[in-house]
């Protein structure tokens, strides 16, 4: 029985590699550094930002691109030109919802990128019930351990969850976790062949198929 499906955010609720990627230079640009090259981008997307900036802006002050980042961040959020959740996505989580599983958030961003979408006010209330990032993990992905808080907070098993995310690193950590993973392909950045396929229970294009693919593994 799948009683949770947790979901990733970044490239897999929501496409956010592109959008990230112009927020990160718009940041440059106000510090009067040179862009970052798009394949920079995409060749360290899955880090932890302030882990891959120095890799994206070699000789970057990342104090001070730590201290003007969320000044953007939040430009960005209320311009709409980030974590715009598309309304096929907001279906399939009530789809979940309503078919009884609790639906949660595991990623690896800091508590600062995530709390918009936690706010009562937010398209996921009542759709998510719990968020797992940085603030409140003791690992990151692909770390197993990611997943310790999440299970002990809830008291569901490994065979009861299910794990939705768009990285290798994501079903790896699933998979060393005991939880089955399902590879959503729908930004591109990854393809199937890059996943490890011991860890990987199924794959979906879009993330609006999610549903059926928890539906499929349960009459497997």
């Amino acid at each position: 029985m799948i009683r949770a499906v947790i979901v990733d955010v970044d490239d897999t609720l929501c496409l956010t590699e592109g959008a990230s990627f112009d927020l990160e230079n718009e940041v440059l640009a106000r510090m009067g550094r040179p862009p970052m090259p798009r394949t920079v981008h995409l060749s360290t997307w899955g880090e932890v930002l302030l882990d891959a900036m120095p890799h994206r802006s070699p000789g970057l002050d990342l104090r001070r691109f730590a201290d003007l980042f969320p000044v953007v961040h939040r430009e960005y959020l209320a311009a709409g030109k980030l974590d715009v959740i598309p309304a096929e996505n907001l279906e399939a989580l009530d789809t979940l919802v309503s078919a009884g599983r609790t639906v949660m958030l595991l990623t690896s961003r800091t508590e600062t990128e995530v709390e918009h979408m936690l706010a009562p006010e937010h398209v996921l209330a009542g759709r998510v019930s719990a968020a797992y990032h940085q603030g409140n993990t003791r690992f990151r992905k692909p770390d197993p351990r990611v997943f310790d808080e999440l299970l002990a907070d809830t008291g569901f098993t490994p065979a009861e969850c299910v794990y939705v995310g768009d990285s290798p690193g994501d079903a790896l950590a699933a998979g060393g976790a005991g939880i089955r993973f399902i590879a959503c392909l729908q930004s591109g950045v990854r393809r199937l062949d890059e996943f490890d396929p011991r860890y990987v229970t199924t794959s979906i294009p879009t993330f609006p198929e999610v549903a059926t693919a928890v539906s499929a593994i349960l009459d497997s």
